[in-house]
């Protein structure tokens, strides 16, 4: 029985109700259920451990009253519609407050529990008259529409207010999402310039090194070896701080319109015509998608210069581009006949900074952004094998 009250009263106060000034929606259907039953009286009750509180009323005043006193505490867990002609002479309500003429001269009584989604009983919806009557089939039909629309209200208020306290949360995760990531590609601006304008001095001083060395051959080859090798290292290190930087500042609003990704492909291979130089291609017909056509162009490319640069020693790259439609979802597959990616590393190399082939160039920041790029888009990324042996990286976007 405690447990049971506990339950009644944590549901009652979830619905913010009690004390309260009427709500006109439960109002409304009060007095509905007044003119259904054809009598001057009718309530909404919730009762807690405690006391019963009468929360909307048709033909008096609301009012709070001790459970003990109240009629519905007496048929709360009935389980079914409750009809009473005459109080006055029924062994259960006869001495009750409500019908002896200490609170009032209650003759007729009709109630229905009121019933959460949860199954706990909170109060009833009660029909009254001080004259002995009954109800038809089709009223006690009614009142119990009309206690299920009661509960229907009391659960749409309440999720309408938890939806909007998420949105609220939403909202200021947002923003506070939204003011990181200005401090994140501030910070990441300043700490670009601090690192690019010391290696571009070191880079150019090497390169003027390399040209002295050139022009003044010696028979120690091992000087231009070392100078080459750091002019590589620097263009590297310059080549991470650039995709450092657009990896950081990802995150903000997406630029959101058609993007024709078959003219996409198209600039993406013109930047690429040297490193794509000897390569075989075949484009097939792309898709329009929805998105922001730098972000996109950026993906594509970087897919397709990984594509060109994971060949087989020896090997021209050959690299297919093809798209195909399932239900909502268009499928974008970049494929070649490279090395291929082991099944345990194609995961693994989403992550900053991941590398499985340290003899290729690159900073392990490209697939990682690739990531970040389509998942703001609705999207997702991976690697599979391709049909020759090689890989296919795959990323798929709403239709």
């Amino acid at each position: 029985m405690m447990q049971r009250d506990a339950e009644r009263v944590a549901e009652i106060g979830n619905y913010r109700v009690l004390l309260r000034p009427p709500r006109s929606d439960l109002q409304a259907l009060v007095e509905v259920a007044a003119q259904v039953a054809q009598v001057p009286m009718a309530t909404i009750n919730l009762v807690t451990d405690t006391e019963q509180h009468q929360i909307a009323t048709h033909g008096f005043d609301a009012s709070v009253c001790s459970r003990e006193d109240s009629m519905c505490n007496l048929v709360l867990h009935a389980g079914h519609p409750v009809i009473v002609p005459d109080a006055s002479r029924d062994d259960r309500f006869k001495d009750n407050p409500f019908v002896t003429g200490v609170i009032g001269h209650v003759r007729f009584y009709a109630t229905h529990q009121l019933v959460t989604p949860q199954d706990v009983v909170i109060g009833t919806l009660c029909v009254f008259d001080t004259q002995p009557r009954t109800l038809s089939d089709d009223q006690e039909h009614a009142l119990v529409t009309l206690a299920d629309r009661v509960v229907d209200l009391l659960e749409l208020e309440l999720r309408t207010r938890e939806l909007s306290a998420t949105v609220e949360q939403l909202s200021q995760a947002q923003a506070e999402l939204r003011r990181s990531n200005e401090q994140l590609a501030a910070f990441a601006g300043q700490v670009s310039h601090d690192l690019r304008n010391p290696l571009t001095a070191v880079s150019m001083s090497l390169r003027m090194i390399g040209d002295t060395v050139e022009e003044q051959p010696t028979d120690d080859g091992e000087i231009g070896w070392l100078v080459t090798r750091a002019i590589g290292g620097a263009d590297r290190m310059q080549n991470l701080i650039d995709d450092l930087l657009s990896f950081a500042r990802l995150g903000g609003e997406l630029n959101r319109v058609e993007v024709d990704l078959s003219r996409v492909a198209d600039d993406v291979l013109d930047d690429l015509s040297t490193a794509l130089e000897g390569a075989t291609l075949d484009v097939a017909d792309l898709p329009t998608v929805t998105g922001d056509p730098v972000q996109l162009r950026a993906v594509l490319q970087n897919l397709v210069a990984n594509a060109a640069k994971f060949t087989r020693p020896g090997a021209k790259a050959e690299i297919t581009v093809c798209a195909g439609r399932r239900d909502d979802v268009w499928r974008i597959e970049v494929s070649d006949r490279g090395l291929g990616i082991a099944p345990e590393d194609r995961e693994r190399v989403f992550q900053p900074l991941a590398r499985v082939d340290e003899d290729v160039d690159g900073s392990g920041i490209g697939l990682t952004t690739c990531r970040r790029i389509i998942e703001a888009h609705g999207g997702t990324i991976g690697l599979a094998e391709s049909p020759w042996g090689g890989t296919t990286a795959w990323f798929e976007l709403p239709a």
